[in-house]
């Protein structure tokens, strides 16, 4: 069964189910409670901190909202500092994304954005301590993103952005078994901004959704050659070839409706989210190009040919969410260049 597809239905399967996900839910509200009253410690940082975030599994659209938050911070004259948890990582201690550091170190989206050079990344299970260990390594940072940090309470912050896929939603709006969900629908209550990726670009669950909305969009539309970085191509260099579209991450169909809206025709290999790639994986036959994801791109330049391309793909952002932000963020966090 398809998980993704079994939490958007009500089945019932879900009967025996649902009385998980209200434990889990009911875990989830008391340690945030927990955190809040202090009996759990959390950290304070010196700068403020920004937390990108959602409340469902799957890919949402956190690392291009992140990436593109970044550049607009950089813009306004602010010196960010991302931070991520390192997912699919070895690494054990809190450590500086490398522009060539591999996915098998620090994780594939750490390494997707250490390599866009925007700002500073670094990676550590604890990202209260990982962030403490970086302002001192980069003291000209003066505000930290946190990086699918939401459900990360040890890390204290100054304002929480959700982003939710336009698309599927949140599923049939169960907790985690029975749903997508990792805390329910009522938390967006109670953070700073909503950001909407793709749809019609604005929520309205029965009014349960309170905080401001702000539209986002992925766009892309130039390929990079991953073993040959200075070739690029666009979809029309591609037509009349035998092309495979491969896609390891939350929401697969995103990526290949998006290739498909640029008028390519190909066959579509689904992979699990993070999956760590192997040559053998993609040894597809009758195949002239291979279009990847910037996320699995960064996972197979070890075996990759001249077939390999790269779709970079960026978030066009609501101009009203950084905005919000500078009204948020405390007046001691930008230190204008």
């Amino acid at each position: 069964m398809h998980l993704p597809d079994f939490w958007h239905r009500r089945h019932p399967l879900h009967l025996l189910l649902l009385p998980i996900g209200w434990l889990f839910g009911a875990l989830a509200g008391v340690r945030r409670v927990l955190y809040r009253t202090g009996i759990f410690k959390s950290v304070r940082l010196a700068v403020p901190v920004i937390i990108v975030g959602n409340i469902s599994v799957g890919g949402t659209g956190k690392t291009p909202l992140t990436l593109a938050l970044a550049r607009q911070l950089v813009e306004h004259g602010y010196h960010p500092l991302i931070v991520s948890r390192g997912y699919g990582g070895n690494a054990q201690q809190p450590q500086r994304v490398a522009h060539d550091s591999t996915a098998a170190q620090v994780g594939d989206e750490p390494s997707l954005m250490a390599r866009r050079g925007v700002c500073p990344v670094w990676i550590g299970r604890d990202r209260a301590a990982a962030a403490q260990l970086a302002l001192v390594q980069h003291p000209e940072c003066n505000v930290i993103l946190c990086d699918d940090g939401l459900q990360h309470y040890r890390l204290r912050r100054d304002v929480e952005i959700v982003v939710v896929d336009g698309v599927r939603g949140f599923g049939n709006g169960w907790l985690l078994p029975a749903g997508m969900l990792r805390e329910p629908i009522r938390r967006l209550q109670t953070v700073d901004a909503v950001v909407v990726n793709g749809g019609s670009g604005a929520l309205d669950i029965n009014g349960r959704i309170h905080s401001p909305q702000f539209a986002m969009q992925l766009s892309g539309a130039q390929f990079v050659n991953l073993l040959h970085p200075q070739q690029t191509a666009q979809a029309a260099d591609f037509q009349g070839l035998r092309l495979h579209a491969v896609a390891g991450i939350g929401n697969p169909q995103r990526y290949f409706d998006h290739l498909t809206s640029l008028g390519l025709s190909f066959t579509p290999h689904a992979f699990p989210d993070h999956h760590p790639y192997a040559e053998t994986d993609l040894a597809f036959e009758a195949c002239d190009a291979l279009l990847l994801t910037e996320k699995d791109a960064v996972k197979c330049a070890s075996f990759a040919d001249a077939k390999f391309w790269v779709l970079r793909v960026d978030a066009q952002l609501d101009p009203a969410l950084i905005e919000l932000l500078r009204r948020k963020l405390p007046s001691h966090g930008c230190k204008t260049a």
